[in-house]
């Protein structure tokens, strides 16, 4: 078992001088196919790994650092990765994004995933003319004239909203429809919408150590056949917390896990109701090192508690 940083290394001097490897090295190419899942609405595959622009991209792209950022994605695309997960309230970077989709001409190569909430998180009430002002910034963003999913805001004013996004998709201008939420405090609301409306998508935070969709929303997601984004599958940082100063155990071997990334991202994609896990990074190799866990055998139940409870113990 090597390191996440030695695994790292060895994925970039495969690139054969460049920032990042052209493939995922001889280890992942072994492993098998790039493992994909179905959009129910549609049958429509997505690569099980995606990438987030919350956090750490949004940071970067504040701070201007464009061309880290372009690495991300090339190394992303390169890689298999399709699904980006973004929104205007993320800062600049849908902004930054879509800049450079398209400078690097991949916009048809990426699925894209933005969203819309001009009503605020603490609830009151969204204003029709700054939702659709907020929709046509997005399109002008991306430069492409469908846009694959857009999705309420963490529940963003529905009745007002979703709406909206009906009238975009039946006008062929989005394919997909969602909403999302990374609060408690709504999931009795999002219950609530996933059985009133037709869903294409949700979005919900889900990790390892944060397990409380299993519970209810998945089971209903999957009964109603709506495909799931799964957010901040580290925990945002908090997992990177747990495991400072320990290796991966030598058994995560078993399913071609060279990293925690790894671990944490295959344990995520492994629940069947999750069609895509997005992490955020702003860096190349990391974006790299994230999309290995889209490759090799998934764990099965047993493996699940096996590698949720060595989480537990450290």
């Amino acid at each position: 078992m090597i390191s996440r940083r030695d695994y790292l290394a060895l994925c970039l001097a495969a690139g054969a001088g460049s920032l990042f490897a052209p493939r995922l090295s001889r280890a992942n190419q072994q492993s098998g196919s790039l493992i994909t899942r179905p959009i129910p609405s549609s049958g429509e595959r997505l690569p099980v790994v995606g990438l987030g622009s919350s956090a750490t991209f949004s940071s970067a792209a504040g701070a201007a650092e464009v061309e880290g950022l372009k690495e991300v994605f090339h190394a992303f695309v390169e890689h298999g990765g399709t699904v980006f997960d973004t929104a205007p309230g993320y800062g600049a970077s849908e902004a930054v994004a879509g800049k450079i989709v398209n400078e690097l001409h991949i916009a048809d190569k990426v699925f894209w995933a933005t969203k819309v909430n001009v009503a605020g998180f603490g609830g009151g009430k969204a204003d029709v003319g700054q939702a659709k002002a907020q929709l046509e910034a997005s399109f002008k963003a991306v430069g492409k004239p469908v846009i694959d999913l857009i999705q309420v805001h963490n529940l963003g004013d529905v009745p007002t909203q979703l709406p909206l996004l009906k009238s975009l998709r039946d006008e062929k201008r989005i394919r997909y429809l969602g909403v999302t939420t990374t609060f408690p405090r709504q999931y009795e609301q999002l219950e609530k919408v996933m059985r009133d409306e037709r869903l294409d998508f949700i979005g919900v935070d889900y990790a390892i150590d944060n397990r409380v969709m299993e519970e209810r929303i998945f089971p209903l997601a999957l009964d109603r056949g709506i495909a799931v984004l799964a957010y901040a599958p580290f925990g945002r940082t908090r997992l990177w917390d747990v495991v400072k100063g320990h290796e991966v155990p030598a058994w995560a071997g078993e399913l071609g896990i060279r990293s925690w990334g790894q671990f944490f991202l295959k344990f995520v994609v492994s629940h069947p109701a999750v069609t895509c896990a997005t992490p955020a990074t702003s860096r190349a190799r990391n974006a790299v090192d994230n999309m290995g866990a889209a490759f090799g055998d998934l764990p099965d139940t047993a493996m699940r508690e096996r590698m949720a409870q060595h989480i537990r113990s450290l």
